[in-house]
Protein backbone atom coordinates (compact mmCIF):
# COMPACT_ATOMS: atom_id res chain seq x y z
CA UNK A 1 0.00 0.00 0.00
CA UNK A 2 2.72 2.18 1.22
CA UNK A 3 4.65 1.63 -2.31
CA UNK A 4 1.32 3.28 -4.13
CA UNK A 5 1.52 6.35 -2.05
CA UNK A 6 3.69 9.82 -3.46
CA UNK A 7 6.86 10.34 -1.98
CA UNK A 8 5.33 12.73 0.68
CA UNK A 9 2.72 10.88 1.63
CA UNK A 10 5.40 7.39 2.23
CA UNK A 11 7.41 9.90 4.72
CA UNK A 12 4.47 11.29 6.65
CA UNK A 13 3.09 7.70 7.01
CA UNK A 14 6.09 5.86 7.82
CA UNK A 15 7.25 8.48 10.30
CA UNK A 16 3.81 8.78 11.87
CA UNK A 17 2.81 5.29 12.07
CA UNK A 18 4.73 3.88 15.08
CA UNK A 19 4.31 -0.20 14.25
CA UNK A 20 6.16 -2.18 16.40
CA UNK A 21 9.06 -4.18 15.03
CA UNK A 22 12.19 -5.82 15.11
CA UNK A 23 15.39 -3.91 17.89
CA UNK A 24 17.24 -1.32 16.04
CA UNK A 25 20.19 -2.86 14.35
CA UNK A 26 23.51 -2.55 15.01
CA UNK A 27 25.85 -0.93 12.76
CA UNK A 28 27.08 -2.45 9.46
CA UNK A 29 29.76 -1.86 7.51
CA UNK A 30 29.20 1.45 5.74
CA UNK A 31 27.74 1.20 1.35
CA UNK A 32 29.58 2.01 -1.07
CA UNK A 33 29.16 5.81 -2.87
CA UNK A 34 30.13 8.11 -0.68
CA UNK A 35 33.42 10.31 -1.79
CA UNK A 36 35.39 13.32 -0.77
CA UNK A 37 34.71 16.53 -2.98
CA UNK A 38 36.81 18.70 -0.80
CA UNK A 39 37.12 20.55 2.17
CA UNK A 40 37.81 24.25 3.04
CA UNK A 41 39.03 26.14 6.41
CA UNK A 42 38.30 29.53 7.89
CA UNK A 43 41.05 31.05 9.05
CA UNK A 44 41.05 31.67 12.88
CA UNK A 45 40.04 35.12 13.90
CA UNK A 46 38.13 35.67 10.43
CA UNK A 47 35.81 38.44 10.71
CA UNK A 48 33.12 39.86 8.21
CA UNK A 49 30.93 42.65 8.51
CA UNK A 50 31.95 43.73 11.59
CA UNK A 51 31.54 40.07 13.61
CA UNK A 52 33.49 37.31 14.46
CA UNK A 53 33.10 33.88 12.26
CA UNK A 54 32.55 31.15 14.44
CA UNK A 55 30.70 28.84 16.32
CA UNK A 56 29.17 27.79 12.45
CA UNK A 57 26.61 25.16 14.24
CA UNK A 58 23.95 24.47 11.34
CA UNK A 59 23.88 24.99 7.85
CA UNK A 60 21.36 24.77 5.10
CA UNK A 61 21.09 25.08 1.20
CA UNK A 62 17.73 26.83 -0.62
CA UNK A 63 18.25 25.40 -4.59
CA UNK A 64 15.61 28.16 -5.50
CA UNK A 65 18.06 30.84 -5.38
CA UNK A 66 21.54 28.59 -4.75
CA UNK A 67 22.32 30.19 -1.67
CA UNK A 68 23.79 28.60 1.47
CA UNK A 69 22.81 29.54 5.27
CA UNK A 70 25.01 29.46 8.47
CA UNK A 71 23.99 30.00 11.98
CA UNK A 72 26.34 30.74 14.63
CA UNK A 73 25.46 29.66 18.27
CA UNK A 74 27.06 32.74 19.81
CA UNK A 75 25.05 33.43 22.38
CA UNK A 76 25.53 37.38 21.70
CA UNK A 77 28.38 36.94 23.87
CA UNK A 78 30.27 38.71 20.83
CA UNK A 79 28.08 39.72 18.63
CA UNK A 80 24.21 39.61 18.51
CA UNK A 81 23.38 36.06 17.77
CA UNK A 82 23.01 35.60 14.06
CA UNK A 83 23.13 34.02 10.46
CA UNK A 84 25.34 34.44 7.62
CA UNK A 85 24.59 33.87 3.60
CA UNK A 86 27.29 32.38 1.23
CA UNK A 87 28.14 31.32 -1.92
CA UNK A 88 29.96 27.54 -2.40
CA UNK A 89 31.30 26.58 -5.23
CA UNK A 90 30.62 22.65 -5.39
CA UNK A 91 31.35 21.03 -8.37
CA UNK A 92 31.51 17.02 -9.48
CA UNK A 93 35.51 17.53 -9.42
CA UNK A 94 35.93 19.26 -6.14
CA UNK A 95 35.19 21.96 -4.12
CA UNK A 96 36.00 25.51 -5.21
CA UNK A 97 34.98 28.84 -2.99
CA UNK A 98 33.82 29.23 -0.09
CA UNK A 99 32.09 33.11 0.40
CA UNK A 100 30.39 34.42 2.66
CA UNK A 101 27.53 37.39 0.99
CA UNK A 102 25.96 38.51 4.07
CA UNK A 103 24.92 38.37 7.43
CA UNK A 104 21.80 38.99 9.89
CA UNK A 105 20.54 39.41 13.36
CA UNK A 106 18.20 36.86 14.48
CA UNK A 107 15.86 39.46 15.99
CA UNK A 108 13.37 39.03 19.16
CA UNK A 109 9.51 39.90 18.72
CA UNK A 110 10.00 43.31 19.51
CA UNK A 111 12.19 43.69 16.40
CA UNK A 112 15.83 43.85 18.61
CA UNK A 113 18.33 41.52 18.71
CA UNK A 114 18.82 38.47 21.52
CA UNK A 115 20.75 40.36 24.84
CA UNK A 116 24.03 37.71 25.79
CA UNK A 117 22.85 34.62 26.99
CA UNK A 118 19.54 34.85 25.64
CA UNK A 119 19.08 32.05 23.31
CA UNK A 120 21.85 29.45 21.97
CA UNK A 121 20.99 29.34 18.43
CA UNK A 122 21.78 25.53 16.70
CA UNK A 123 20.26 24.35 13.35
CA UNK A 124 18.74 26.47 10.88
CA UNK A 125 16.58 25.15 7.57
CA UNK A 126 15.42 26.77 4.79
CA UNK A 127 11.88 26.45 5.14
CA UNK A 128 10.26 24.80 1.74
CA UNK A 129 7.24 26.46 1.53
CA UNK A 130 7.82 29.90 2.87
CA UNK A 131 11.51 30.17 1.91
CA UNK A 132 11.31 31.47 5.53
CA UNK A 133 14.33 30.28 7.92
CA UNK A 134 13.18 27.82 11.11
CA UNK A 135 16.08 28.00 13.65
CA UNK A 136 16.52 25.95 17.41
CA UNK A 137 17.26 26.96 20.66
CA UNK A 138 19.03 24.66 23.20
CA UNK A 139 17.50 26.30 26.17
CA UNK A 140 18.97 26.75 29.11
CA UNK A 141 18.64 24.51 32.36
CA UNK A 142 20.11 27.02 34.89
CA UNK A 143 17.37 30.34 34.16
CA UNK A 144 15.50 28.14 33.29
CA UNK A 145 14.15 28.10 29.61
CA UNK A 146 12.97 25.59 27.31
CA UNK A 147 14.15 24.99 23.61
CA UNK A 148 12.85 26.61 20.85
CA UNK A 149 11.91 26.14 17.53
CA UNK A 150 11.59 29.38 15.91
CA UNK A 151 10.69 31.34 12.69
CA UNK A 152 12.29 33.87 11.06
CA UNK A 153 12.63 36.39 7.81
CA UNK A 154 15.86 35.87 5.51
CA UNK A 155 17.36 38.82 7.37
CA UNK A 156 16.02 37.80 10.38
CA UNK A 157 13.12 39.49 11.19
CA UNK A 158 11.20 37.33 13.58
CA UNK A 159 7.65 35.69 12.16
CA UNK A 160 7.29 32.80 15.23
CA UNK A 161 7.43 30.10 17.59
CA UNK A 162 6.52 26.08 16.83
CA UNK A 163 4.56 25.15 20.24
CA UNK A 164 6.79 21.72 21.35
CA UNK A 165 5.90 18.66 23.33
CA UNK A 166 5.59 18.88 27.23
CA UNK A 167 8.00 16.04 27.62
CA UNK A 168 10.75 18.87 26.23
CA UNK A 169 10.10 21.40 28.69
CA UNK A 170 12.91 21.99 31.08
CA UNK A 171 11.31 20.83 34.17
CA UNK A 172 13.30 19.97 37.52
CA UNK A 173 13.19 16.29 36.83
CA UNK A 174 12.42 15.79 33.63
CA UNK A 175 13.17 17.06 29.97
CA UNK A 176 16.15 17.89 27.92
CA UNK A 177 19.93 17.92 29.89
CA UNK A 178 22.00 21.28 30.14
CA UNK A 179 23.09 21.61 26.48
CA UNK A 180 22.20 18.64 25.03
CA UNK A 181 18.66 19.40 24.34
CA UNK A 182 17.81 20.57 20.45
CA UNK A 183 20.36 21.01 18.28
CA UNK A 184 18.96 18.92 15.11
CA UNK A 185 15.76 20.10 12.75
CA UNK A 186 14.65 19.29 8.87
CA UNK A 187 11.43 18.87 6.89
CA UNK A 188 9.76 16.13 5.30
CA UNK A 189 7.02 15.42 3.19
CA UNK A 190 7.68 18.70 1.05
CA UNK A 191 7.41 21.33 4.38
CA UNK A 192 4.47 19.55 5.51
CA UNK A 193 6.23 17.94 8.52
CA UNK A 194 9.18 19.43 10.84
CA UNK A 195 11.47 16.89 12.54
CA UNK A 196 13.33 17.64 15.97
CA UNK A 197 15.96 15.33 17.70
CA UNK A 198 17.06 16.30 21.63
CA UNK A 199 20.81 15.77 21.37
CA UNK A 200 21.35 13.28 24.37
CA UNK A 201 19.00 11.17 26.56
CA UNK A 202 16.00 12.95 28.29
CA UNK A 203 16.28 13.04 32.13
CA UNK A 204 13.50 10.88 32.57
CA UNK A 205 14.59 8.50 29.90
CA UNK A 206 18.23 7.37 31.57
CA UNK A 207 21.47 8.15 31.68
CA UNK A 208 23.30 9.27 28.57
CA UNK A 209 25.43 7.56 26.72
CA UNK A 210 28.99 6.21 27.82
CA UNK A 211 32.05 3.90 26.61
CA UNK A 212 29.93 0.86 27.76
CA UNK A 213 26.37 1.63 26.47
CA UNK A 214 24.87 3.97 24.44
CA UNK A 215 21.42 5.88 25.16
CA UNK A 216 18.00 6.61 23.72
CA UNK A 217 17.25 10.30 21.95
CA UNK A 218 14.10 10.82 21.39
CA UNK A 219 12.80 12.31 17.85
CA UNK A 220 9.59 13.86 17.06
CA UNK A 221 7.41 14.69 14.49
CA UNK A 222 5.25 17.71 14.31
CA UNK A 223 2.81 19.30 11.80
CA UNK A 224 3.43 22.92 10.76
CA UNK A 225 0.99 24.13 13.40
CA UNK A 226 2.61 21.92 15.82
CA UNK A 227 0.51 18.98 16.39
CA UNK A 228 2.52 16.00 17.41
CA UNK A 229 2.42 12.94 14.95
CA UNK A 230 5.12 10.36 16.27
CA UNK A 231 7.60 10.49 18.59
CA UNK A 232 10.66 7.40 18.20
CA UNK A 233 13.30 6.30 19.88
CA UNK A 234 16.97 6.89 18.32
CA UNK A 235 19.61 4.66 19.80
CA UNK A 236 22.76 7.01 20.03
CA UNK A 237 26.33 4.71 20.30
CA UNK A 238 28.15 4.88 23.11
CA UNK A 239 31.25 6.94 23.91
CA UNK A 240 34.11 6.02 21.29
CA UNK A 241 37.09 5.84 23.82
CA UNK A 242 37.09 6.60 28.17
CA UNK A 243 37.77 10.16 29.87
CA UNK A 244 34.61 11.75 30.45
CA UNK A 245 33.55 12.82 27.20
CA UNK A 246 30.08 12.63 25.49
CA UNK A 247 28.10 11.45 21.82
CA UNK A 248 24.71 12.89 21.04
CA UNK A 249 22.93 13.96 17.81
CA UNK A 250 24.04 17.15 16.60
CA UNK A 251 21.93 17.22 13.06
CA UNK A 252 19.52 15.34 11.26
CA UNK A 253 18.55 15.78 7.78
CA UNK A 254 15.71 14.06 6.06
CA UNK A 255 17.06 11.84 3.17
CA UNK A 256 16.00 13.42 -0.26
CA UNK A 257 17.29 9.49 -1.74
CA UNK A 258 14.49 8.08 0.01
CA UNK A 259 11.66 9.99 1.74
CA UNK A 260 11.16 7.40 4.58
CA UNK A 261 14.45 7.46 6.05
CA UNK A 262 16.72 10.29 7.52
CA UNK A 263 20.43 11.04 8.09
CA UNK A 264 21.61 11.45 11.78
CA UNK A 265 24.94 12.98 12.40
CA UNK A 266 26.17 11.46 15.86
CA UNK A 267 29.45 13.70 16.77
CA UNK A 268 31.41 12.73 19.81
CA UNK A 269 34.52 14.56 22.22
CA UNK A 270 36.62 12.84 24.94
CA UNK A 271 39.06 14.90 26.34
CA UNK A 272 42.52 13.75 25.03
CA UNK A 273 41.26 11.62 22.45
CA UNK A 274 39.66 14.07 20.16
CA UNK A 275 36.37 13.92 18.06
CA UNK A 276 34.23 10.91 16.53
CA UNK A 277 31.58 12.24 13.77
CA UNK A 278 29.57 9.53 11.78
CA UNK A 279 26.19 9.91 9.20
CA UNK A 280 24.06 7.34 9.92
CA UNK A 281 21.23 6.00 7.81
CA UNK A 282 18.05 5.75 9.90
CA UNK A 283 14.86 4.00 9.54
CA UNK A 284 11.67 4.94 11.37
CA UNK A 285 9.35 2.42 9.87
CA UNK A 286 9.03 -0.12 12.56
CA UNK A 287 9.64 2.11 15.24
CA UNK A 288 7.31 2.32 18.82
CA UNK A 289 5.85 5.55 18.81
CA UNK A 290 6.68 6.58 22.51
CA UNK A 291 5.27 10.03 22.35
CA UNK A 292 2.51 8.71 25.12
CA UNK A 293 5.64 7.17 27.52
CA UNK A 294 6.53 9.15 30.28
CA UNK A 295 9.57 7.41 30.36
CA UNK A 296 11.90 4.80 28.95
CA UNK A 297 13.92 3.89 30.99
CA UNK A 298 13.66 0.26 31.87
CA UNK A 299 11.19 0.58 29.00
CA UNK A 300 11.12 -2.30 26.14
CA UNK A 301 10.11 -0.16 22.53
CA UNK A 302 11.91 -0.94 19.31
CA UNK A 303 13.91 2.01 18.53
CA UNK A 304 14.69 3.90 14.84
CA UNK A 305 16.86 1.31 13.39
CA UNK A 306 20.39 2.57 11.66
CA UNK A 307 22.63 1.89 8.83
CA UNK A 308 26.22 3.33 9.03
CA UNK A 309 26.90 5.89 5.83
CA UNK A 310 29.94 7.44 6.55
CA UNK A 311 32.64 7.82 9.11
CA UNK A 312 34.78 11.30 8.92
CA UNK A 313 37.71 9.32 10.23
CA UNK A 314 37.47 6.90 7.45
CA UNK A 315 37.41 9.66 4.94
CA UNK A 316 41.09 11.18 4.96
CA UNK A 317 40.43 14.36 6.19
CA UNK A 318 42.54 16.82 7.29
CA UNK A 319 41.01 16.84 10.74
CA UNK A 320 37.77 15.39 12.29
CA UNK A 321 36.68 18.42 14.21
CA UNK A 322 33.33 19.86 16.63
CA UNK A 323 31.28 18.95 13.27
CA UNK A 324 27.81 19.98 14.37
CA UNK A 325 25.99 20.63 11.15
CA UNK A 326 25.00 18.54 7.95
CA UNK A 327 23.03 19.66 4.47
CA UNK A 328 21.60 18.40 1.49
CA UNK A 329 23.25 20.63 -1.67
CA UNK A 330 22.99 21.26 -5.19
CA UNK A 331 22.66 17.43 -6.91
CA UNK A 332 25.61 17.23 -9.62
CA UNK A 333 26.04 16.33 -13.19
CA UNK A 334 26.97 13.05 -12.04
CA UNK A 335 23.61 12.34 -10.23
CA UNK A 336 25.32 12.17 -7.10
CA UNK A 337 23.96 14.26 -4.39
CA UNK A 338 26.36 16.90 -2.54
CA UNK A 339 25.99 16.50 1.20
CA UNK A 340 27.78 19.37 3.22
CA UNK A 341 28.73 19.73 6.65
CA UNK A 342 30.57 22.12 8.90
CA UNK A 343 32.53 22.10 12.31
CA UNK A 344 31.87 24.18 15.10
CA UNK A 345 35.25 26.02 16.45
CA UNK A 346 33.07 26.93 19.86
CA UNK A 347 35.22 30.65 19.06
CA UNK A 348 38.28 28.97 20.41
CA UNK A 349 41.88 28.91 18.70
CA UNK A 350 42.31 25.24 19.42
CA UNK A 351 39.89 24.29 16.64
CA UNK A 352 38.91 25.27 13.12
CA UNK A 353 36.36 26.19 11.63
CA UNK A 354 35.47 23.43 8.30
CA UNK A 355 33.39 22.97 5.42
CA UNK A 356 33.21 19.01 4.34
CA UNK A 357 31.91 18.87 1.21
CA UNK A 358 31.00 14.81 0.43
CA UNK A 359 29.19 13.00 -3.06
CA UNK A 360 26.78 10.47 -2.22
CA UNK A 361 25.02 8.09 -4.51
Amino acid sequence: MIAARSPAARIAVALAAGLLSSACAQPTTPPEGVRVLGERTLPWGTTFQNTTVGGLSGLDYDARSGQWVFISDDRSQHQPSRTYTAQIDVRADGLGDWRLTGTHPLLRPDGKPYPEDAVDPEEVRFDPRSHELRWTAEGDRDRPADPSIRSAAPDGGFRGELPLPPNLAMRPDSGPRDNESLESLTFAAGGSLLISAVESTLLQDGEPPDPERGALSRVTVQDRAGRVSAQHAYPVDPVFARGGGDNGIASILADERDPSRLLVLERAYVPGAGNSVRVYEADPRGATDVRHLGSLRGTEVAPMRKRLLADLSGLGLSTVDNVEGIAWGPRLPTGEHTLALVSDNNFSPAQTTQLIALAVR
